[in-house]
């Protein structure tokens, strides 16, 4: 190895500071995270503020316009959340006495062991979630609970005021690459206009694809009579973002819930095919279509990018694990050295 060789040097260097990268990366999730969701969320927009752009619009008020979008969009979010809960706390003493029914004599020996009275309530699952056994649990955990919340209300304000910057433009990524680029300032141009139709194409069929997803899983749930088809269908459509293993969550979950509620073998037979037919016609069958083969990326990629980045940031990491795949993909496929890489990722 020829250590005066410059590409050499550089890979060695770049070698050294993989684990500091890395590090630095998980020691700061908490600006890293909501930075790369405002970047990807701020490319959707793009094509929006250059219209507003080429139409002469103010920059102030195609701003405003953005920004009011995407904080309606959240409010939306946060009411249907609302509803749903509302609508769970109403049903749940009906919600109580199916699963009593199902598998309330199989916790009967645990609530004894606990030492629970059972004899004063209507069902063993509404004994044992009133004890206090169940509520010093989820006191004793009320700490994670609070910070998660919090971290969340965190994330969202960070990522809605990196937004602002972004879109801005305060901070421009194609001024950027073009500084940045010196004398192959072309190439990073190309570079930059490939990650962002990459992104912005993935982004769209995601969100169209998770939609129809949880509308599907909606309409499955209150056509069979299942409770709280609104929360099934909010879950289906927020839980597909995570490549591969939402679907399957949401597929089992909805399905045992289905066992537990539902009293004919044929209609919960009936509710697991329905399920699972509407990830796979959604999922692995119209999905792979629009995003087409420039955005195949075979299963053995998506779990190492999942498992890498759900280690390195968590939830976060597993939601921006493959947004963050595509772009990593599309910089390569654009880059002489790196391209025999981007088609294995294929």
């Amino acid at each position: 190895m020829n250590l005066n060789n410059l590409a050499t040097t550089n890979r060695l260097l770049a070698l050294i500071a993989l684990p500091i990268v890395l590090y630095s990366a998980k020691l700061l999730s908490f600006i890293f995270t909501p930075l790369l969701f405002a970047f990807f969320i701020s490319l959707l927009f793009v094509p929006m503020l250059r219209w507003f752009h080429k139409h002469a619009w103010p920059k102030y008020l195609s701003l405003s316009v953005v920004l009011l979008i995407f904080i309606t969009t959240a409010f939306v979010v946060f009411m249907l959340i609302r509803l749903t809960g509302a609508e769970i706390l109403e049903g749940k003493d009906a919600l109580f006495n199916r699963l009593d029914q199902k598998i309330g004599s199989m916790l009967l020996p645990y609530a004894e062991m606990l030492k629970i009275d059972l004899q004063t309530k209507k069902s063993a699952i509404e004994g044992i979630v009133s004890s206090t056994q169940f509520s010093e649990m989820i006191y004793g955990n009320f700490g994670t609970t609070l910070m998660f919340l919090q971290k969340t209300v965190v994330m969202f304000l960070m990522t809605l005021f990196f937004l602002v910057l972004l879109l801005a433009g305060t901070v421009n990524f194609n001024t950027i690459m073009q500084g940045a680029g010196g004398s192959h300032r072309t190439k990073w141009i190309k570079i930059y206009l490939a990650v962002e139709k990459s992104i912005v194409k993935f982004l769209k069929v995601k969100f169209l694809m998770s939609f129809f997803t949880g509308l599907g899983f909606g309409i499955v749930a209150w056509s069979l009579g299942i409770s709280f088809p609104l929360f099934w269908g909010l879950f289906a459509f927020a839980i597909n973002f995570v490549q591969m293993i939402g679907s399957v969550i949401a597929t089992v979950l909805a399905a045992l819930f289905a066992f537990i509620e539902l009293d004919q073998p044929g209609t919960i037979f009936l509710a697991a095919i329905l399920f699972t037919g509407v990830q796979v016609v959604f999922g692995s069958v119209i999905e792979p279509i629009l995003m087409g083969k420039s955005f195949s990326i075979n299963v053995i990629t998506v779990l190492v990018m999942l498992m890498f980045w759900g280690y390195l940031w968590g939830v976060p990491g597993l939601i921006l694990s493959i947004p963050i795949t595509v772009m990593l993909k599309a910089i390569m496929e654009q880059t002489e050295g790196t391209r025999t890489l981007a088609k294995l990722m294929a």
